[in-house]
Formats: structure tokens, C-alpha cells, sequence
């Protein structure tokens, strides 16, 4: 037992490390003082006792830039600043199944804290590419758009592109429920209050929430708090994939969680680029969806990231460098929402690039079959549709004006619907096979 004391005595800092507020700018705080380290933890001591958390996100001469975690409303020219000397992380443990918390692991749902077996950082160390086992299990999404025409497999990562109002939220909470994942982790970033409640009661349900970890960080809050969110559940899913577990990470949305970034990166003075993104969330990016895959434990983290496309552009910078990161993208139009078509997956737009690897080859000869005659009939559309086009003039075109009703008719689906991948290759072939005859 002394030498128990004796230990804890040797290694406890016998000082501590504190500065002062300078000044306050927008969301940011600046201090002269302490000597802190990128990314560590700090207090900021107010006038009337009370303790604000905050982040070191920028360094000067002399200076320290700093963002808290809630509204800086109290702060005050002179409060102490206090350094804690940990970086940020967060509590992780099989007690968070079926809870929902916010980006510091805090229950919003109004039960005891999450009983915590061990704290993850949430700046994990990149894992070694050579140790990841290759991507070889099909992961049935219930949904007959992507077991079709664009299968995933366990531990791929695959951005939903869409713009707003477009149905992405309610595929998500489709795939949260029909995937076939041992538990989901999902990170709502940005999201509206209203429509936090809506997605777990709604589109998730009893029997989703049972085997899920939700994390929370709403609109309202600061920038650093709603980028803490995703690498909180980033790290939640990590700890899941360590037990041997197949993971399933939804995200909603990454473009939020870019903007949160933007947001930090001109408050501590990095020069703005393409539409005033700072050159580290094109870094940040990147490196997040890298922590997720295959891992040498046997379990893996297949990802979902949802893009919130700026004015239904694909090419926008976020939307350029998430569908480069990562190993697919599905894209969800506004012209087949419109037309009534749920999901509104743009088959010919999407693509999954581990599709070869997945299928067989007859079921790679009916995908492609699928995806000639959607793009024939896509092609030469406007000319049917205008009645410019003569029956008989191209067999191709005539087949497809046949058999297109059929393979869209395959592809809509209600949100209460679920199929296995098997029976949707069985009814598209059904269906090519009735209309030809």
C-alpha cells in the first residue's frame, strides 16, 4: 500500500499550468498562457466559479487559441485558464448499447451515466494497411436498390450523397434497422432538436435502438462540440471492433461535421480555400474514414457517411474529396424523389467498387444487364418521351422501353419493406426474363 503512495506521489505534478484570457473573438478564445499541447484539454475558470471545457486549436508566440465546448456567454478579459494535461477522449464500454449520448459520452436520455470500461482517445493511432484482412463478406442492407445492383461488403465504407429533402435520413434509419451488423453506432452532427427524437422513435425504433450506440450533437452547439461527435462515435465503434464485433457506422452527415471544422480551422487562423474550407478539413477527412475497415481482431466497421450536397452539386470540394477517400458512393436524386421513386437511388451515378469482388459472375452478368438497359433508356429518354422516337428503329432502345418499367418496379421499395440480396437478383431476373417473353 506505501508504495502505492509512494508511486502516486513521484508521478503527480507538484504545479500547475495556468495563463489568462486576452481576448474573445466570435467563438474563440485567446490566452497568454499555459504551455499546452495541440488538441489538450483546458479549463476556463470564470468570474463566478463556474468551469468552461475547452479545446487548444491553434498556437502562437505567446498564445494559445482556444474553443470551447458550449457558449462562451460569462467568459471575461483575465479569467484563468487552467490546463489539464490530457488530451480529449472519451468512455467507452458495452454499457452504451441502447443509449443515447452526446459527443462527451453524457446520457440524453435521461438514465444513470454509461458504466465505462476503459477511455479511448479520440485521435486514435492509424492502423498498419498490411494488417487489414481484405474485404470479402457480403453485408445485406435490406434494401434492394444496393444488394442488387450495389453490393457492400463487411467493412467497406461508402458515402449517400444528396441534397436536402431528398430522403437520406429516412434510408438511413432503413438501413439502421435491416442491416445485418452485430451493432450500430451512429452519429447525428448538426441535426435539428425536432428531428433528433423523430429518427430514433421513427425510423429506428425499439428494435434498432436495442443494439445501438446514438450520438448527439445538435445544431445549437459549438463548432468544436459537433466535430467532437464524430470522432466520439468514431472511437465508440473502434472499441466495438477491437471485441471481434461487425460494426455498422452511420454518420449524418459529414458535410456538417466539415463545416465544423471550417468553422475551428479560420478561428485559429488557417487561410481559407475552395468555398472557405481550410486546407485541414481536407486532411481531417481523410484520416477519420481510414480509422474505419477491416481490423486483425476479426471485426470490422463497415461506414455510411451521408454528404449533404450545396445545391444538388456533386462536384462541390466536400463531395470531391469524400467520394475519392472512399471505396463507393450512392447518390440520391432529387428528379427520381420527385417522381415518387423511394430510394431515390441513381443507379447509373452510384457505384461500389468492391461490386466485382462481392458478386458472382452471374450475378455481375445481371447487374450489368440492369445497368445497359437503365442507361439506354436514360440516354435516349427525353427523345421517347417527346415521341421523336419510331418503334423499331433500335432494338436496344425497344428493349429497354420494355423492360425498364419492370427493374424500376424491382427497385422501389417502402420504407417498411426489406428484401435479401438473393431474392432481389431472383425478382430482376424475373422480371428481364417475363417482359422479354
Amino acid at each position: 500500500m506505501m508504495q502505492a503512495y509512494r508511486d502516486a506521489v513521484r508521478t503527480m505534478p507538484l504545479g500547475c499550468r495556468t495563463g489568462r484570457v486576452t481576448g474573445v473573438v466570435g467563438t474563440s478564445v485567446e490566452s497568454a498562457g499555459p504551455d499546452v499541447t495541440l488538441g489538450e484539454v483546458c479549463e476556463l475558470v470564470l468570474g463566478d466559479g463556474s468551469r468552461v471545457l475547452a479545446e487548444a486549436v491553434g498556437l502562437r508566440p505567446g498564445k494559445v487559441v482556444l474553443m470551447p465546448y458550449r457558449e462562451l456567454r460569462g467568459v471575461a478579459v483575465g479569467d484563468e485558464v487552467l490546463a489539464t494535461g490530457r488530451p480529449a477522449g472519451v468512455a467507452v464500454g458495452k454499457g452504451l448499447l441502447g443509449r443515447v449520448i452526446d459527443a462527451f459520452g453524457q446520457p440524453l436520455d435521461g438514465k444513470p451515466v454509461p458504466v465505462a470500461q476503459a477511455t479511448r482517445p479520440l485521435q486514435a493511432e492509424p492502423l498498419n494497411p498490411l494488417t487489414r484482412p481484405r474485404i470479402g463478406t457480403v453485408l445485406e442492407t435490406g434494401v434492394r436498390a444496393i444488394d442488387g445492383l450495389l453490393p457492400l461488403g463487411r467493412g467497406q465504407r461508402v458515402g449517400i450523397f444528396a441534397g436536402s429533402g431528398v430522403g437520406k435520413s429516412t434510408l438511413l434509419g432503413m438501413l439502421a434497422r435491416e442491416v445485418r451488423a452485430d451493432i450500430n453506432v451512429i452519429a447525428l452532427i448538426g441535426e435539428r432538436g425536432r428531428e433528433v427524437r423523430e429518427f430514433i422513435e421513427n425510423h429506428l425504433g425499439p428494435a434498432g435502438i436495442e443494439r445501438s450506440v446514438v450520438v448527439v450533437a445538435t445544431s445549437d452547439q459549438p463548432a468544436l462540440a459537433r466535430a467532437r461527435a464524430a470522432y466520439t462515435a468514431t472511437a465508440v465503434a473502434e472499441f466495438f471492433r477491437e471485441s471481434g464485433s461487425d460494426v455498422l457506422l452511420l454518420m449524418d452527415s459529414i458535410t456538417r461535421l466539415a463545416m465544423a471544422r471550417r468553422e475551428i480551422g479560420l478561428a485559429s487562423g488557417e487561410p481559407p480555400t475552395a468555398r472557405g474550407y481550410t486546407p485541414s478539413v481536407f486532411a481531417e477527412i481523410p484520416a477519420l474514414c481510414e480509422r474505419c475497415g477491416t481490423a486483425a481482431s476479426g471485426g470490422s466497421i463497415t461506414a455510411l457517411y451521408t454528404v449533404l450536397v450545396e445545391g444538388d452539386d456533386f462536384n462541390e470540394p466536400i463531395s470531391d474529396i469524400v467520394r475519392a477517400t472512399l471505396d463507393g458512393h450512392i447518390m440520391l436524386t432529387r428528379e427520381l424523389a420527385h417522381e415518387g421513386r423511394f430510394p431515390a437511388i441513381d443507379v447509373l451515378q452510384s457505384a461500389s467498387r468492391l461490386a466485382s469482388d462481392l458478386a458472382t459472375p452471374d450475378e455481375r452478368a445481371t447487374m450489368a444487364q440492369v445497368v445497359e438497359l437503365l442507361a439506354t433508356y436514360e440516354r435516349n429518354r427525353q427523345m421517347v418521351e417527346m415521341g421523336a422516337y419510331r418503334a423499331g428503329s433500335n432494338a436496344g432502345i425497344d428493349q429497354a422501353i420494355r423492360l425498364v418499367p419492370a427493374i424500376v418496379a424491382v427497385l422501389r421499395q417502402r420504407v417498411d419493406e426489406s428484401s435479401g440480396r438473393s431474392q432481389t437478383l431472383a425478382l430482376l431476373r424475373r422480371a428481364l426474363a417475363e417482359v422479354a417473353a
